[in-house]
């Protein structure tokens, strides 16, 4: 892949968001995260109300976010490969990712912890290891379940014998207990477990999430074990083992399972480029076939709204709990109503949004 390419894809994926966070309307989790949490992403929020209108503004601090990991991605592939070419495919995959587009475009913690575990790992292997406690510090503050991200962080000190780390990661382990945050566990054996792979789906693509599996699996086995692969190894066991008795939120996973997209390809290389020419043919075939679902994954995405006016029924279709409020409030100022009591739930919220309120009030 040459540098033209993935200027030409960056300038597509900055399009695509910007269209998105433009276009589609607000999420039943964005509203509630707007009008009822007093967080980080609620502050982030309002904040960006502040500077520009419509759904834009309050998304922009995310969308800005979402450029900033690019750029920390990109940075930590040069760290990691050789060639420009590959630097390139591995930040312009990553870029496409279901995950990270949807992330980029509706509010949420991914996007936000995201920055933080590129920055720590990129930090560690520039060899910058006063930085690495204050970005842990901001990881324990922002997102609970980055006690993943410390357990991960502490079996790899532990593998390489980094006292230092070692002990830093475990004092924020100690404080999680001690604060009685971190991840709740709870619940029954339930069918959650198979959800768990649908929501991975939906992050990577289909098909690139079984290339995902392989390639953790493969480095566990045979390839050298880096901070990388312990992070995004231990996240994905850990969801899988949670999924078992409760339900699991990807959001609080993602951030730690993306970042694999550099040791997918990493695997790939390794296996492809040690064979002769002939034997290529069927690698190539295989990774055409995940580019090509990946592809299809993002227009899917990017042309969610089209496809939701045009389906007959679109009761069935991904987007209905964020286009129905916005619908429906429509039709109601259309008749010149201000007020309507039917709502459930997060779309109180949604229609409040959007100045409607309970008639009840």
């Amino acid at each position: 892949m040459k540098k033209q390419h993935i200027l030409l894809a960056l300038f597509f994926y900055v399009c695509a968001v910007i269209y998105l966070c433009v276009t589609t309307p607000i999420s039943p989790h964005e509203a509630k995260i707007f009008y009822t949490q007093n967080n980080v992403l609620s502050t982030l929020m309002h904040f960006g109300t502040d500077i520009f209108d419509g759904f834009l503004g309050f998304r922009v601090p995310f969308l800005l976010l979402g450029f900033i990991s690019i750029g920390l991605f990109y940075l930590l592939s040069k760290n990691y490969f050789k060639k420009s070419q590959d630097t390139y495919l591995s930040t312009t995959i990553f870029m496409f990712l279901p995950g990270i587009l949807t992330a980029s475009t509706l509010v949420n913690i991914a996007i936000l912890v995201l920055p933080f575990v590129l920055f720590f790992i990129l930090m560690y292997e520039k060899g910058y290891f006063w930085v690495l406690p204050f970005v842990m510090l901001v990881l324990f503050f922002i997102h609970e379940t980055s006690m993943i991200f410390f357990v991960a962080v502490f079996l790899y000190a532990l593998s390489q014998k980094e006292k230092k780390l070692a002990i830093a990661s475990a004092t924020f382990l100690i404080a999680f207990v001690v604060l009685e945050k971190g991840i709740e566990i709870g619940g029954r054996p339930s069918g959650h477990f198979i959800e768990i792979f649908g929501l991975y789906a939906s992050v990577f693509s289909p098909l690139l999430f079984l290339y995902f599996f392989y390639a953790m699996y493969r480095i566990l086995l045979r390839e050298k074990k880096t901070l990388l692969w312990y992070i995004s190894f231990t996240a994905l066991i850990f969801s899988l083992v949670l999924s078992i008795r409760q339900r699991v939120y990807i959001a609080d996973f993602a951030p730690y399972v993306m970042i694999a997209i550099i040791l997918m390809l990493d695997v790939f290389n390794h296996s492809i480029r040690v064979r002769l020419p002939y034997f290529k043919k069927p690698y190539l075939i295989g990774f055409l076939s995940v580019i090509a679902v990946l592809g299809v994954s993002t227009i899917i995405i990017v042309s969610h709204q089209f496809s939701y006016y045009i389906m007959k029924d679109d009761t069935k279709h991904f987007a209905k709990r964020i286009y129905e409020p916005y619908d429906l409030a429509k039709s109601l100022k259309n008749k010149g109503l201000k007020c309507y009591d039917n709502a459930k739930g997060k779309e109180v919220y949604q229609l409040r949004y959007y100045g409607i309120a309970s008639c009840s009030n």
